[in-house]
Formats: C-alpha cells, structure tokens, sequence
C-alpha cells in the first residue's frame, strides 16, 4: 500500500493464529489505522491478498452511524447475521395473513437465531454493557442520547458481541477510564479468538498482547510477547546488525589500505583477492527505521514556593444541579504530584478547570467557582494542557509564530531546537495553525510548556493523540520534573509511575490518598 510516493507497505506477509493477541504498533503515520482497515475489507490492498474468518468483529469509527438505534440493538448489531434474521423476523410477525412460504421462512430464520444464541441476545448484550460502565437505565435509551465516551463503550460492546473468531479494536481504550479499561483488558485476556488492537496505552499491550506486530522498514515484523518485549528484542536485533557493519566496515578499510599499498607493487594476485573479499563484505546500508523519539523536559525558571496550593471549602455545581464538587480541602507541597482518577463524568477536569480559574500565567474567565477559596504559593508559576487542547490554539498563525507570542525574547535557533524536539521539521514551523492534526497540536503544546518553564504542570489527559514513543518521552519527562504536578490520565503507566499522591473522584466525593497509585490498588482500590 502507497500514498503517492510514500510506500506504507511493500511485499507484507504475516499471519495472525487463532488463541494469540497481538498489539498493532508503530509511530504515528505507519500505516497502522490503514492496515487494520485493509484487514476487515474497508480499503482494498493495492497488490496482494488477505484471507479473514467467516466472523469477525471490528470497532466501529463513527460514533454517529447508529444514532436512529436502541443501545442493546446497536449491541446486537455486531452479529450481523442474528441481527439481520432479527428484523427480518419481527417484519414477517407484524404480518396479518401470513402465507406458507411466511412460516417456512420463520423456521429457517428461527434456526439463526437459535444458532446465533438469538434468545439471550438481549441478556448477553446487558452483561457486556455493564463491563463497560453503561448502566442498565440507558440500555433502551437511543444512541444520539449518549455521550462521547458511553457511545465508544457501546461500539466495543458491539464488536465483543456474540464471540468472534477475530476482533480488530483501533484505539479500543480512547475515551474509557481506567476501571473500564482494567475490565476490558480481563476481557480480553480471556479472549480465545484472534485478536488485533492498537492501542497507545502501554500498560494495556503489555498486559493483554502475547504477540507485538509492529510496522516499520515499510513491512510487519512479529515479535513474542508485548509492548516492552518487542521494544527490547527490536533494539537487540538493530544493535546486533549495526555492530555486525561496523566490524565489517572496519575490516573493509584494512582491505582497502592493503590495496591501495600494494596495487602497484608484485603482490598483485594478494591485492585481487583482497578486492574479492572487499566486493564480499561490502556492507548493505540498514534500512531506516521510521520511529522517531521526541525529547521532553520540563525545566523550571525558578521554584515555587514551599506550600504550592492550598484549598479550601471548593464547592462547584453546574446551573443549579447537585455539586460536582463539594467543600473540598487539600494543601499540597512543591514537589508533589497528583494523580486524578474516577469515572466519566465525575468531574476530574472540573478540579482543574476550578483550580486553574485564577493560577498565574493561565486565564479561564469564563469559569467560576460557587464558593471557596483557592490561594497559589509564592513565585507559583502554571503551565496548563487542556483536554480539548486543540482549541487553546488559535488559528491564523503559523506554528512558529504561535510559539513565538509566549516568550517573544526566545532566539530562532531556541524555538527552532524546541520544534525539532518535538518532531517539527525546520519547513513545519511555517505550517498553519489550523492545519495541525490532533498529535500535532499536542506536540506544540509541549513546545510551549518546555518555553515558559513553568514550576506547576496542570495536564488533563495529555496522552490522547500521541503515539506511544511521544507517551514514553512525557512518562520520563514528567518524572523527571522537580515542579509540582496535577494530573489527569487513563494511562495506567503514566499514574503508577509518576503520581505521588491520587485524588480518586467519584460521585459520593473526593479521597485524598497520600500515596502512589499502586499502593492504592493494594489496600482494596
């Protein structure tokens, strides 16, 4: 598969066995969203074949398509076979004078659903729906009712529905909080079918993948085990064939200097043969690997205070409803940082919408708080990476510019080395603003932070977008950073690794929990 003259894929061949999952890696703009749709028929390979299983479950990319439908049928849904013998049926019941050829059809269509475990269709669907946090009073709700996040839910309870031979899940974690992702990876664990997922959730390839595939040097290479496993056996094999030229390089260049000593002289029939060894050894050049690794870190300007933030009595309700947020207290030391966890829609961003409405270097006008106060230590400086990030980036600049307007005393070279960290070419500084893709807006984010050096980071799922080498870059940045950290994420990684102390959201309040997320899970989390 090529785009003009950017081969994605060349000569590609590989399996995928009954019973092993494999993880679907490689940087962003490999091919992996391009492969998983030439897998289930969406795009047609330009050269070659692919052979699938009669069924195959796939997770839905359009949240809208099925918003005319209940829950539980767009659930059923993902058996099309069941659902289609389900209609039918129910359009030959309706009939009033029902002909013979009526009721034989009903017979044959009574055996797919027999077959198809038509008659707990509903209760099965229930059960999967439950896993993923939609609760049972939305199951006979329309699709267009849901949100964002409980819609991504039904279409992975569509493509789990009715056990496939093969699932194919891309981004199967995007939108999910962490309890559904910690189900959905049992789930899958248990999964006796093929399975192929790509996700940028470390923790989640690592515990559910036995088998990596990953896409680089324009093929698929598989790899035993996860995430981790492949990283290392890949750096391994590139370490080896790099150490192997070198030697061969070397051993060519002592050739060489016997030639051009001796060539001549008498020795002539020695120099001809140490051509021959030359035109033997002579090194193919590696193929290029397309990962490329951002360089993250967070430097400071100067330390906050020893006392960053303190709350207190932070109360915060929406047009008069029950309080998202109510009269909560924390005092929190330079130094520390917070992870935020709970499920959707329990107010994880409005903590940092509220405890951001007034931090230095930052503006959210148009947030208030309804009662509290929430007061910055000395010399506190914030850098804040919003959830709908994309939209703190104002259009009508060129990515240069942009960066420039937030230290316009910065030399070119600074912010030209900035972007390259972050994987801007020189001629993309002059790219448009509003041109930029989700993973690029996040990247220039980082720009900006890595320019004002603030000494409080306040992020709300900065993961979503990146690949996982730029994930991996803020994993080691964030832990590296000496400032005091608020985090919200669904990277189980990211927390376990760089949280310090969890704030856990939930309906019935906020648990303040001075410790890692780890030793939050071991005492009954």
């Amino acid at each position: 598969m090529r785009y003009g003259a950017k081969v994605l894929f060349d000569d590609v061949n590989v399996t995928f066995l009954p019973g092993r999952r494999y993880g679907l890696t490689g940087p962003n703009g490999a091919g992996k969203s391009t492969f998983m749709k030439i897998l289930t028929g969406e795009l047609d390979a330009q050269k070659g074949t692919v052979v699938r299983p009669k069924r195959v479950g796939v997770l839905s990319q359009d949240q809208f398509a099925f918003d005319a439908f209940r829950v539980v049928d767009t659930v059923i849904m993902g058996n099309r076979p069941l659902w289609q013998a389900l209609e039918e049926r129910d359009i030959l019941y309706a009939k009033e004078d029902m002909t013979d050829e009526d009721g034989m059809r009903l017979g044959e269509l009574e055996g797919v659903v027999a077959e198809n475990d038509g008659y707990t269709a509903e209760s099965d669907a229930a059960i999967l729906l439950d896993g993923l946090d939609i609760p049972e009073d939305l199951h006979e709700r329309k699709m267009s009712e849901l949100q964002g996040g409980q819609k991504v839910g039904v279409l992975l309870a569509q493509a789990l529905f009715g056990g496939p031979e093969a699932l194919l899940l891309d981004e199967p974690t995007n939108h999910l909080d962490l309890e559904s992702i910690h189900w959905l990876q049992d789930f899958l664990s248990r999964y006796q079918g093929t399975l192929i997922v790509i996700s940028h959730d470390r923790h989640f390839l690592n515990s559910v993948c036995t088998h990596t595939a990953d896409i680089d040097y324009e093929t698929i290479i598989t790899y035993t085990g996860g995430y981790d496993d492949m990283v290392l056996a890949k750096t391994q094999v590139r370490s080896r064939l790099e150490s192997e030229n070198a030697q061969r390089e070397k051993k060519i260049a002592q050739l060489n200097e016997f030639i051009a000593r001796f060539s001549a002289g008498t020795r002539s029939s020695q120099v001809t043969s140490r051509k021959k060894e030359v035109e033997r050894l002579a090194t193919s050049d590696l193929a290029r690997s397309n990962i490329a690794r951002p360089f993250l870190r967070f430097d400071m300007k100067r330390p906050s205070g020893r006392h960053a933030l303190e709350i207190k009595g932070l109360t915060k309700s929406y047009d008069g409803e029950a309080p998202v947020i109510s009269n909560f207290t924390a005092s929190i030391s330079r130094g520390e940082k917070i992870g935020i966890i709970g499920r959707n829609g329990v107010g994880k961003t409005t903590i940092l919408r509220s405890i951001i409405a007034a931090a230095p270097g930052v503006s959210d006008e148009d947030f208030k708080i309804d009662s509290g106060t929430i007061e910055w230590g000395h010399e506190a400086q914030v850098g804040y990476f919003a959830q709908d990030h994309r939209a703190t980036i104002l259009p009508g600049l060129t990515v240069f510019e942009w960066l420039q307007q937030f230290d316009p005393q910065a030399g070119n070279e600074e912010l030209r080395g900035l972007l390259g960290q972050m994987l801007f070419k020189s001629e993309e500084g002059l790219k448009p603003t509003a041109a930029l893709s989700g993973g690029e807006a996040a990247r220039l984010i980082f720009c900006r932070l890595m320019l004002q050096k603030p000494n409080i980071l306040v992020m709300d799922e900065p993961t979503n977008h990146l690949d996982l080498e730029s994930i991996n870059a803020m994993n080691f940045a964030l832990q590296k950073f000496q400032g005091t950290l608020f985090l919200v994420t669904h990277d189980h990684d990211l927390l376990e690794e760089t949280a310090t102390r969890i704030w856990r959201v939930s309906h019935a309040g906020i648990e303040d929990f001075k410790g890692a997320y780890e030793e939050l899970q071991s005492v009954g989390a």
